[in-house]
């Protein structure tokens, strides 16, 4: 028996999705805090997470696979997967979650983002023509109906977040789409440090030819710098690797189970430390989404192994 599928690794793998999962949870707390109470700019900051985390992760990457880390660029297809995957899904999402966050806050912005899955669905829709089967049908209504219960309070009327809010968190959600498809044909390839690590890297250097981090830096304080260095490396650098251990104990489709933890955390520390305040009704939908991505994300992990 393969000592990877025993309960104790299985138990293991998920005890470290789920750090990598509450990681992902307190970094979104640590960005309200950023984009709201440090007033720092969009651009200026995610210059330098996404140059700061690339530049750690190749340097882990570095110590791991030597000069190897360079041979993604010897394929020209590639090459131009990783280059989108820095464009539309790195730099999208990032940006579109900030400034989500930024204009609303940090526990609709996850809901909204956490709406991704159902984005691939509609994606797979639009360019295979193939239409969703029940089950995804059937989550997608449960969502759309925990999204508007969330951002409504059940009142057609009434918006408990800022419209533009609204927009950006539901690009963010197109965004992690890109974020989780536009890889796939590198990691199959590639170790996924080297490969969100170049990708963070490219995306960094980009930021940075549009907003140098260098130039008119906004002024911090101790907490602001903290709280900068506390997502790099909570947010990005840790909790990916966490994620990454997982999976040498347990299989995707067991560490897909903890993903929920991410928006109840980002919920709970939203009410503790900004003093959020959220109805029955908005903790309702945001548990239907979480149900409704759940049971998504496990049929289609079923129905693409055959041994489920």
């Amino acid at each position: 028996m393969n000592n990877k599928v025993q309960p104790k690794n299985i138990a293991k793998g998920m005890f470290w999705a789920t750090m990598a999962s509450a990681l992902w949870g307190v970094s979104g707390t640590i960005l309200e805090f950023i984009s709201q109470g440090q007033k720092i700019p969009a651009t200026w900051f995610l210059s330098v997470r996404t140059l700061g985390a690339g530049l750690i992760l190749l340097i882990i990457g570095a110590f791991k696979f030597k000069l190897d880390i360079f041979s993604i660029f010897k394929s020209k297809r590639l090459t131009a997967w990783l280059i989108a995957y820095a464009l539309f899904g790195i730099m999208g999402n990032l940006y579109t979650f900030f400034m989500s966050i930024q204009t609303g806050n940090a526990a609709t912005a996850t809901i909204l983002q956490y709406l991704s899955p159902l984005f691939i669905v509609l994606g797979t829709l639009a360019f295979t023509h193939k239409w969703p089967n029940k089950v995804d049908l059937i989550a997608f209504g449960i969502a759309l109906v925990g999204v508007f219960l969330a951002i409504t309070k059940g009142n057609i009327s009434t918006l408990t977040v800022p419209l533009n809010s609204l927009i950006w968190g539901v690009l963010s959600g197109v965004t992690a789409a890109f974020y989780v498809v536009l890889p796939k044909p590198i990691v199959e390839e590639k170790s996924p440090i080297l490969v969100l690590g170049w990708g963070m890297f490219i995306s960094g250097v980009l930021f940075n030819i549009y907003r140098p981090f260098w130039q008119a830096p906004p002024t911090l304080n101790a907490s602001g710098i903290l709280a900068i260095l506390a997502v790099i490396l909570i947010g990005t650098v840790f909790a990916f690797l966490a994620l990454l251990h997982s999976l040498n104990f347990a299989p995707s489709t067991v560490v897909s189970i903890v993903d929920a933890i991410q928006p109840i955390i980002t919920f709970i520390l939203s009410m503790i430390f900004f003093h959020t305040l959220f109805s029955w009704v908005e903790l309702a939908g945001a548990v239907l989404v979480i149900v409704a991505i759940y049971v998504l994300q496990r049929y289609q992990e079923a129905q693409n192994d055959p041994l489920a």
